[in-house]
């Protein structure tokens, strides 16, 4: 973590520019000069400069005059802002417009957002001109952002929102379209243009990743070291998240899960008072967070010793790993890596049985989820290539005999300029606690 002291930068225009740009000194509010503490931000100022700087050469390519940021994760990529509450099912009143402005001509990006925030803005947020939303000044929070962007000269040409983030909701993103519309703009889809420069992690980004990787493994074994019979599942899953806080592990994008017995099944449901019991199978499924980057980690455990159809079954799905990793290099073809598991499913008989097998890319994630949107599974024939510097997690997920539930065994894949990697120090493998 990078600290810097932003009390004492407030005196000091001529230092606070260094990390923050305003229009005004004067603008920065008393709350601000009393509450602002050290700056909690993951990366060295220049990494979020040259990210920035990479997306206005990706809207150049396009055409885009302006960028409007509103995905949670983006807001953190690209000035370190990060917030437990973005408004998602809030009040009609309580609009979702907080986001970062990037103008393709213009050096400094715009970052908005409402008053009450101001506080944590000052203290997340790096290398933009922050605008504060107050009631006071007798217009709308989306008439101050466009009368803002018109000030400055912004409106002009075409326009792209992040239209598939969940971040504004459809009537307030339908809203901002029609504002930007209004003002004679063309407004286009420009989601992928973040998305896309995120996949590919910096070596500070792996070095994150990889402590993600160990805080999960610190989670998962102690599920491993507690689970016994008569728990319930949330008792497990309070080992996990304890042990993964215990390491430093943030809130990870997902709940933790944990599923017992014929519940396994139902693999994304919700860890529940169910008690685990004697010749159960549990599913296991965690990420490790750190600085908000994420790594998975799921296994299946036996109370006891397992069905042995079961239990063969369960290693069958474990073994696809080393079939997986002699095939998965950098720049390799997804369809290769894809047609090599496949191969090896039907060969050892299991394929009929599986729920889900593949993956998708991981890093930067907050709630409701931590699923990244490239992903690679059955039956695609993408030439698309594993590029170094991408994170990827991948799963094996079956069906087991005997109405025994479901096995998913799950790891992340680091892919350098030489290699790719397994992060997990547990082995893909069934495993058998005491019963």
């Amino acid at each position: 973590m990078i600290n810097l002291f932003a009390l004492s930068i407030i005196t000091s225009a001529n230092a606070y520019t260094l990390i923050r740009e305003v229009t005004d000194i004067s603008e920065i509010s008393e709350l601000v000069k009393t509450y602002c503490s050290e700056m909690e931000i993951p990366f060295p100022v220049e990494e979020y400069q040259q990210r920035v700087t990479k997306v206005k050469q990706a809207m150049a390519k396009q055409g885009i005059a302006l960028l409007y940021c509103t995905a949670p994760e983006t807001l953190f990529y690209l000035v370190g802002y990060q917030n437990s509450w973005y408004q998602a099912q809030s009040p009609k009143e309580w609009q979702q417009l907080s986001g970062v402005v990037i103008a393709a001509n213009e050096r400094t990006p715009i970052f908005f957002d409402r008053e009450e925030e101001e506080v944590l803005v000052h203290n997340h947020c790096v290398g933009c001109d922050v605008r504060m939303y107050r009631p006071k000044a007798g217009i709308s929070q989306l008439e101050f952002i466009v009368k803002k962007l018109k000030d400055e000269g912004w409106l002009k040409g075409k326009v792209a929102l992040e239209k598939w983030s969940y971040l504004p909701n459809p009537a307030i993103s339908q809203m901002l379209q029609c504002a930007f519309e209004g003002e004679g703009c063309e407004v286009v889809d420009g989601t992928d243009i973040v998305r896309e420069l995120r996949a590919v992690k910096s070596p500070l980004e792996m070095g994150y990743v990889r402590t993600a990787a160990r805080i999960a493994d610190i989670g998962m074994q102690a599920a491993i070291e507690h689970i016994r019979p008569g728990m319930t599942e949330l008792d497990v899953k309070a080992e996990m998240d304890y042990a993964c806080a215990k390491a430093g592990g943030e809130i990870a994008g997902l709940p933790t899960y944990v599923n017992a017995g014929r519940r396994s099944a139902q693999i994304h449901t919700l860890a529940s008072r169910h008690k685990v019991m004697p010749g159960d199978i549990v599913q296991l499924d965690l990420c490790g967070v750190y600085n908000r980057y994420h790594v998975d980690v799921a296994r299946s455990v036996s109370i006891g010793e397992p069905d042995p159809d079961v239990a063969r079954w369960i290693e069958l799905s474990a073994n696809a790993f080393p079939v997986l990793m002699k095939v998965m290099k950098p720049n390799c073809r997804v369809s290769e890596v894809n047609r090599a598991v496949e191969q090896y499913y039907k060969e050892v008989g299991i394929w009929e049985s599986r729920w889900w097998i593949g993956g998708y890319d991981l890093g930067i994630a907050f709630p409701p989820d931590w699923v990244g949107v490239f992903q690679y599974s059955e039956g695609e024939s993408s030439e698309r290539v594993f590029v170094p510097g991408t994170v990827v997690n991948y799963e094996s997920d079956f069906y087991l005999p005997k109405s025994a539930g479901l096995s998913a065994i799950m790891d992340t894949i680091v892919i350098d300029e030489e290699k790719a990697e397994l992060l997990s120090r547990i082995p893909q493998k069934l495993i058998v606690v005491e019963g």
